[in-house]
C-alpha cells in the first residue's frame, strides 16, 4: 500500500469547487475564541463542501494568520459572512428558508445518531462558544437541539471534533444512503 501523492487525488479548483453541489448545510460559529479552531472548521466544511460559514460575535474573520494557518486555503473556497450577533445570522438563515439546530447538550435535545435529516430541508448548524457553548438567546431561538452521544468523563468534545461529527453524519445520512 501507498499514500497517494497530491496530484492523484483530483481535487476540484476554487472555481469548480464554488459552481459545484453543495452539502445543504450552513455552519454557524456563535462567539467562538480560537482562531486556529476557526480555520479547523472552515477545512472540514471545504472537505463536506457546506454552503456557506457564519461568522458571529467574536469569532475571527478571515484574513487572519492563525486562521490561515489550520484552513489551508479553505477560506477562499467556502463562502463565509460575518455578523455581529449570532440572532442576526440565525433570522437571516431562517428567512433563507433554513431549518435552525443547535449543536449542544440541553433538556429535549435529539441525539445525532437518531436524526434523520430531510434531504429537501437546508440546515444551520450553531456551534458555541469553547467554554460557555451555545449562547442561550440562540438556544431560545433553534427549531431543534442535537446532541452527540458522549461516554467518557469529560463534559464535550473539542467545537472542531464536534463539527466533523456533525458534518460527517450529515455527509453520511444526505449523500451515501
Amino acid at each position: 500500500m501507498r499514500k497517494l501523492k497530491l496530484d492523484e487525488l483530483n481535487r476540484a479548483t476554487v472555481s469548480e469547487f464554488k459552481a459545484g453541489d453543495k452539502l445543504p448545510v450552513a455552519v454557524v460559529m456563535d462567539n467562538v475564541r480560537s482562531m486556529h479552531n476557526v480555520g479547523s472548521i472552515f477545512r472540514t466544511s471545504d472537505g463536506f463542501a457546506v454552503e456557506q460559514i457564519c461568522l458571529c460575535g467574536i469569532t475571527g474573520q478571515p484574513p487572519h494568520r492563525e486562521i490561515e494557518k489550520t484552513a489551508l486555503g479553505a477560506t477562499q473556497s467556502v463562502d463565509w459572512t460575518y455578523h455581529t450577533e449570532t440572532i442576526q445570522a440565525v433570522e437571516k438563515l431562517r428567512a433563507d428558508g433554513y431549518h435552525i439546530i443547535a449543536i449542544e447538550q440541553a433538556e429535549n435535545s435529539t441525539m445525532l445518531n437518531t436524526f434523520s435529516p430531510d434531504p429537501t430541508q437546508k440546515y444551520a448548524l450553531i456551534f458555541g462558544n469553547e467554554v460557555n457553548g451555545v449562547g442561550d438567546e440562540v438556544m431560545a431561538v433553534a427549531d431543534t437541539c442535537i446532541e452527540i452521544p458522549q461516554f467518557g468523563t469529560k463534559h464535550s468534545f473539542n467545537i472542531v471534533v464536534s463539527a466533523g461529527i456533525v458534518l460527517w453524519d450529515f455527509y453520511v445520512k444526505l449523500n451515501l444512503k
